[in-house]
């Protein structure tokens, strides 16, 4: 599969592309953080540290604290693939993430892209 050459990219690299989708649609660098703090269990300092050290895509998730169980609500459509059906393990959490930043581009409450009733 193609996408396994992404895994062994930066988190730090890409993490810029989501905070610019973001702020480009008038949200926040700190909505961006804690999307991703809901979703890994990273702390602000643990998510600051992989972001600046290198950690690759890979090591991120595998090394993640506390996963979300919530996250297996996510569906929908993301590089014309639905979330949901993604059968690679770490393809799925990737995907999981840039779908909830896509979610808060769109302009999505805080409230429901954090599957909060």
């Amino acid at each position: 599969m193609a996408g396994h050459r992404i895994y062994g990219m930066s988190f730090g690299k890409v993490y810029p592309a989501y905070v610019n989708k973001a702020e480009k649609k008038g949200r926040s660098k700190e909505e961006v953080d804690e999307i991703i703090r809901w979703l890994t269990g990273y702390s602000q300092k643990q998510l600051e540290a992989v972001i600046g050290d290198g950690t690759d895509l890979e090591t991120f998730f595998a090394e993640a604290p506390a996963m979300n169980p919530s996250r297996r609500s996510i569906t929908g459509v993301i590089c014309g693939v639905r979330v949901e059906e993604i059968d690679e393990p770490l393809m799925q959490e990737i995907r999981y993430l840039d779908k909830l930043i896509d979610e808060l581009a769109r302009g999505k409450s805080m409230q429901k892209i954090l599957r909060e009733q």
